[in-house]
């Protein structure tokens, strides 16, 4: 039998290639600014070859939110899929190193461990090129049904809707999460993203295979099309699924802080202050993990999005998306714990 966890992430296994930029640079490689394209092999060589000195940490949107969590003292866990290639190591040591359970088998052959090219502008803000490579290979067969139904919570990244076969590994561990009388957590990921799969992700809160949904205000306006953002609150605060419950949602907003949404009320939450921002890349995957942790421990909703917003703050006042500091000291500094 799989040790119990508290949470369990299903996301695309990412090695992020960090680099310093300019506005200029973005334009002349033809890429939008603050947003998530995918980019094939050969692009991916090309945009490598044409950045500037660069960082390589591993990422990924879910494994960045499995390793703030565990650094936040949540049992955790992590499924993706990676290349048995020296990628593929440095993410596997990684996430171990967290504390992070992960045990998914290397693919032996087949493309290379994926890779996001981050690049960021004066302002913090990251524009990212993904190359999916291995992470496509995630599979149904990946899905340990015995560690999916010994975790409270299943947090199932949205960039996975992209890869039909890790698409059908979601809904699996969708199912034997809600068989086990646990919860689904969602993120949109990105407002690109949900542009794709409006429609089926809309259909996932319906049918009630998810419980609680992550997203910031850009992506909840990209679901429900609308400009406006108190549209687009209002809208979920009014979500229901097929049994007639209300979604928890969970919405940030950057400096403005926070929107925990739940039983027909907006709760608001501030941001929590920082020096600098340096990097944002990583900010939505550390609120999650911080609002997660902050749920496992037996938190409220407004606490835990608290926790949330400092270790949010942390992670974007330095290049990466990995905390550097102490969290659990920080929450103890403020109280939250």
């Amino acid at each position: 039998m799989s040790a119990p966890l508290d949470l369990l992430v299903l996301g695309n296994a990412i090695v992020d290639v960090i680099a310093r930029t300019d506005d200029a640079f973005l334009a002349a490689q033809g890429v939008t600014k603050g947003a998530m394209q995918l980019i094939d092999e050969e692009r991916a060589e090309t945009l490598f070859a044409s950045m500037g000195p660069a960082t390589i940490v591993s990422g990924g949107s879910g494994a960045n939110t499995a390793v703030g969590a565990a650094l936040l003292g949540t049992r955790t866990g992590f499924v993706g899929k990676v290349r048995n290639d020296e990628l593929g190591g440095l993410f596997a040591h990684d996430l171990k190193a967290t504390g992070v359970t992960f045990a998914v088998p290397p693919a032996g052959d087949g493309p290379a461990t994926a890779r996001c090219f981050v690049l960021v502008t004066p302002d913090g803000e990251r524009t990212m090129n993904t190359y999916l490579g291995a992470c496509q290979g995630l599979s149904p067969a990946d899905v340990d049904e015995a560690l999916v139904a010994s975790a409270r919570v299943v947090y199932l990244e949205g960039y996975l809707w992209d890869p039909p076969a890790a698409k059908d590994a979601f809904r699996k561990a969708a199912k034997v999460a809600h068989t086990a009388g646990n919860a689904v957590a969602l993120t949109l990921s990105d407002a690109f993203c949900v542009g794709r799969y409006r429609e089926e992700f809309l259909g996932l809160l319906r049918d009630g295979s998810v419980d609680i949904l992550f997203a910031n205000i850009g992506e909840l306006q990209s679901l429900y099309q609308t400009d406006d953002p108190d549209v687009a609150l209002k809208a979920l605060r009014d979500e229901r699924d097929i049994r007639g419950m209300h979604l928890l949602g969970v919405v940030t907003r950057s400096a403005e802080g926070a929107m925990v949404v739940k039983g027909g009320e907006i709760r608001q939450v501030p941001a929590s202050p920082i020096r600098e921002l340096v990097d944002s890349t990583g900010a939505g995957d550390l609120f999650a993990a911080g609002f997660l942790a902050g749920h496992a421990r037996g938190l409220d909703h407004v606490a835990s999005a608290k926790l949330g917003a400092l270790a949010a703050a942390e992670v974007i006042q330095h290049i990466g998306a990995r905390p550097q500091s102490d969290l659990v000291a920080l929450a103890k500094a403020q109280g939250i714990f």
